[in-house]
């Protein structure tokens, strides 16, 4: 059995523009519930927040968050993964490139998010999908 990245991911992604302040954005990230937000200009992905670079870029640096826009926080380049990626070229692109979010592309649309947490999941629920099928090996 092959997991795709396209059966774990989550599809509904939150974004918010590149212009919004960083106070809307963490608003947004609170009322959601969720740990980052895709950053699009013209409905473009250009980066993400995440709650470490709201810590790192704002608190620790003691920006205004009423005044500070998106995209001047945002990480970028954004690194990108396809719903047709297998878990395991995910979980390595995610390692060589030291992120735990992973937006999801598809003829240029974003279409997902898978995040370390979905990854951990996925697997636990494999390996207990994988420890109820009888072993027949000893017959």
């Amino acid at each position: 059995m092959s997991l795709k990245i396209e059966d774990i991911m989550v599809k509904n992604v939150i974004t918010l523009e590149a212009k919004a302040t960083v106070r809307e954005g963490a608003a947004t990230m609170d009322e959601r519930g969720i740990g980052c937000l895709v950053v699009v200009q013209d409905q473009n992905p250009i980066g993400i927040i995440t709650e470490r670079d709201l810590l790192k870029r704002v608190l620790l640096d003691a920006k205004d968050p009423t005044t500070t826009k998106a995209f001047q926080i945002m990480s970028a380049p954004l690194v990108l993964g396809e719903p047709q990626m297998s878990i395991r070229d995910a979980v390595r692109l995610m390692t060589e490139k030291k992120i735990t979010k992973l937006p999801i592309m598809e003829n240029g649309r974003l279409v997902g998010m898978i995040t370390l947490t979905d990854l951990a999941r996925s697997v636990a629920y494999l390996e207990h999908i994988i420890s109820k099928v009888p072993d027949n090996s000893a017959k």
